[in-house]
C-alpha cells in the first residue's frame, strides 16, 4: 500500500507514517473505529499542513483530518486513504491575559488546554473529556461542563486560521471573511482544515462537582424532575445524567458542575437535584477545573469504544418524551441514554449567528448501543424519542447522512452551509458524508459502516468522567463493573 504513494515533500520527511512504521498501530484508528489508511501525515506547522493537503490531493486518495480522533462517526481515519493528523499542532498561548484571549491549535487536547490555562485562572468553555481534540470540538459546537454558564465552545471563538482545500491560509473573524467565520462555528468539517482558534476564555479556577445516583421511576417523572431542576436553576449549574438498566430497576447517574468558587455556593444550587428520586449515592466536592478533564484521558485511540450513537435536542421534556426516554433505556434495544443540559448562555446567541442554529432548546438527549447490538437496536430504542426531537447536534451522531444533515442544519441554515461548503471546497476534498450518505473508509456508500472524507472529527466533549476516579459517570458508554 505504501509503495504506491508518491515521494513525500521534503518538509514532511520523517512525518509520514505508513503500515510498516512502528507508530502506525497507534495512529491508524479512532476512538470508535479501527481503520487502515495508506499513510498518516503528522504536520507540525501550518506550512506543513498546506504541504500535507497538496500532497494528499496529488495522490488522488480519500483524505481524513484528525485533531483528537474522538468523533463518534469515525471520519478522522479511513481505509486506503491519507490521514492528516494534527496532534503535533498542539500549542496553547495566552495572547491577552486581561481579556482572557488565548490561541489554541487544533491538535491540542482538552486536558492539555486546561493544564496550560490553569495558572492564569482561565478555562475554555469546552467538552468534558480530556482526550478530545479542540479541532473537532470547536468546529462542531462544544457542549461541556460549563455550557450553561459560558456557552458552547464555538460561542467564545473570536477568530480562526483555516487552510482551504486549495492550500490557501485564511484568517477569519467577524469582520474579515465573516462567511467562513460563520461556517466554521458549527459546520467547520466541510470548510477546510482549521489549524488554530482564538478563544475568549472565562475566568474560573475551581468548580463545584456533585455526583449522585438515584432510582429513575419507569413513568418518566424522574427525567421530568431533572429537566425541571435545570430549567429553574441558575446558569452556573450544568449537568449530565446517564440512564441505564440495572436488573429490574433503572438508575440515573448524575454529574452536576457548578461554576462557583466555594462549596457554600455549590450546595444550594445542587440541592434541588437531591429531590428528583430516591438517592442511592451522593457526594459534593470543590475541585480545580482541570480535574474534570484530566491528563489520564490522553490515551491513544485504537478503536477501543465501538458503538452506535444518535441524539436529539428538546425544548422541554414533557411526559410523552420522558416516557419515551425511559422505554429507550428499558425496552427493546436497551440503549444507554444520556441527558445533557444546554440552555443558559447557549440560548443568548441568535439562531443565525453561527452554523449551530439550535438556540432555544434546553436538553440534549443522546442514545448509544454497544456490541453485539448495533444500529438496528439503536433505531428501535430511539424511534419514539427521535420522533419528538427538535434538532440534532453533529458531534454526537455516528451515522451521518442527508437525513441527519436536515436535523443538524435545518432550513436556511442548511441551505447556507451547503452553499458555503461548495464555495470554500468546490472540489469536495473535505466533503461530509452528511451530504451524500454514509461511506465506508474506502469511499463506497454503506449505511452501516463508519465514514471517510470529512474534516476534523474529535467528538463534542465526551460526556462526563468522574473527577475523583476517572471512571465515566456521565457519558454514553458501556457500563463496566
Amino acid at each position: 500500500m505504501g509503495a504506491a504513494l508518491g515521494r513525500v515533500p521534503q518538509s514532511l520527511t520523517g512525518q509520514i507514517v505508513t503500515p510498516g512504521d512502528r507508530r502506525y498501530a497507534q495512529l491508524r484508528s479512532t476512538y470508535t473505529t479501527t481503520a487502515s489508511p495508506a499513510a498518516v501525515l503528522l504536520p507540525r506547522t501550518t506550512a506543513q499542513v498546506i504541504d500535507a493537503i497538496r500532497y494528499a490531493r496529488e495522490q488522488r486518495l480519500p483524505i481524513a483530518v484528525r485533531s483528537g480522533g474522538h468523533g463518534f462517526s469515525g471520519v478522522s481515519s479511513n481505509n486506503g486513504g491519507i490521514v492528516i493528523d494534527l496532534s503535533m499542532l498542539n500549542r496553547v498561548r495566552v495572547l491577552d491575559e486581561r481579556a482572557g484571549l488565548v490561541r489554541v491549535e487544533a491538535g491540542a487536547r482538552l486536558a492539555n488546554v486546561a493544564q496550560a490555562l490553569a495558572p492564569y485562572g482561565l478555562v475554555v468553555s469546552s467538552g468534558d473529556y480530556g482526550g478530545v481534540g479542540v479541532g473537532g470540538l470547536a468546529t462542531g459546537g462544544g457542549v461541556g461542563w460549563l455550557v450553561r454558564a459560558h456557552g458552547l465552545t464555538i460561542d467564545r471563538v473570536r477568530a480562526v486560521e483555516v487552510v482551504l482545500a486549495d492550500g490557501t491560509l485564511v484568517r477569519a473573524d467577524a469582520t474579515h471573511e465573516p462567511e467562513l467565520f460563520w461556517l466554521v462555528r458549527g459546520a467547520g468539517a466541510g470548510a477546510g482544515v482549521v489549524v488554530a482558534f482564538e478563544i475568549e476564555a472565562a475566568e474560573q479556577r475551581n468548580v463545584g462537582v456533585a455526583q449522585l445516583v438515584v432510582e429513575a421511576h419507569p413513568d418518566g417523572r424522574t427525567v421530568r424532575e431533572w429537566a425541571s431542576c435545570l430549567a429553574q436553576a441558575p446558569r452556573e449549574l450544568s449537568a449530565a445524567a446517564v440512564l441505564f438498566a440495572e436488573g429490574r430497576s433503572t438508575l440515573m447517574s448524575v454529574t452536576a458542575v457548578v461554576a462557583a468558587e466555594s462549596l457554600r455556593r455549590v450546595r444550594p444550587v445542587v440541592e434541588p437535584l437531591l429531590a428528583i428520586g430516591r438517592v442511592l449515592e451522593h457526594r459534593s466536592d470543590l475541585l480545580p477545573y482541570p480535574t474534570l478533564v484530566p491528563t489520564a484521558h490522553l490515551h491513544p485511540n485504537v478503536g477501543q469504544q465501538r458503538g452506535t450513537t444518535t441524539n436529539g435536542l428538546f425544548t422541554e421534556l414533557d411526559p410523552g418524551v420522558a416516557r419515551a426516554v425511559m422505554r429507550a433505556t428499558t425496552g427493546p434495544g436497551r440503549a444507554v441514554v444520556q441527558l445533557r443540559s444546554v440552555g443558559g448562555a447557549v440560548n443568548d446567541v441568535a439562531a443565525d449567528a453561527t452554523a449551530y442554529p439550535h438556540r432555544h432548546q434546553s436538553t440534549l438527549v443522546i442514545a448509544s448501543t454497544f456490541p453485539p447490538q448495533g444500529g438496528a437496536a439503536l433505531d428501535t430504542a430511539w424511534r419514539a424519542v427521535g420522533a419528538r426531537a427538535d434538532g440534532e447536534y453533529v458531534n454526537f451522531e455516528s451515522r451521518p447522512d442527508p437525513a441527519a444533515f436536515a436535523r443538524i442544519y435545518p432550513g436556511e441554515t442548511g441551505a447556507r452551509v451547503r452553499r458555503l461548503w461548495k464555495r470554500y471546497d468546490p472540489d469536495g476534498v473535505f466533503r461530509s458524508p452528511l451530504l451524500n450518505g454514509q461511506a465506508d473508509r474506502s469511499g463506497q456508500s454503506n449505511r452501516s459502516e463508519q465514514s471517510t472524507r470529512s474534516g476534523q472529527s474529535a467528538g463534542s466533549g465526551r460526556s462526563g468522567h468522574s473527577a475523583r476516579s476517572g471512571q465515566r459517570s456521565g457519558q454514553p458508554h458501556r457500563r463496566r463493573r
